[in-house]
């Protein structure tokens, strides 16, 4: 499956996390993915939103790429943003008391993820 938007390399890649103790980033295994390969985990600001949450807080979001995606955003959500995020309510109180921190980094020795596209969910 090809990219439904061609990944662009950004000035600048993020990971938001709760610790504000991390002082260096080491390649491992995600727990809840024991056969990927060792890595760095970091999003595009274009993708950011989808970790403005709290680490365990369940989210979706959709947004719109084009206008036609735009128009679909506004008829399904009354809306006329572009990116639509929600959570459930009774997360509430944790998102209000949550301090996310945004680490930073130089995109240059990062690469797409080849199954991030393989991994957005399709319509039934």
């Amino acid at each position: 499956m090809g990219w439904t938007v061609a990944p662009e390399v950004p000035e600048v890649l993020h990971h938001f996390g709760e610790d504000p103790s991390i002082t260096s980033f080491v390649p491992h295994v995600p727990r809840t993915n024991p056969g990927a390969a060792a890595a760095v985990w970091a999003i595009d600001p274009r993708r950011a939103p989808l970790y403005w949450f709290p680490r365990h807080c369940p989210r979706v979001a959709v947004w719109a790429n084009d206008d036609e995606q735009r128009a679909q955003l506004r008829d399904e959500f009354a809306t006329e943003a572009s990116r639509v995020q929600a959570a459930p309510l009774a997360w509430i109180d944790t998102m209000q008391h949550c301090t996310l921190f945004d680490y930073r980094f130089d995109p240059a020795p990062f690469s797409p993820w080849p199954d991030a596209e393989a991994r957005r969910c399709e319509p039934p």
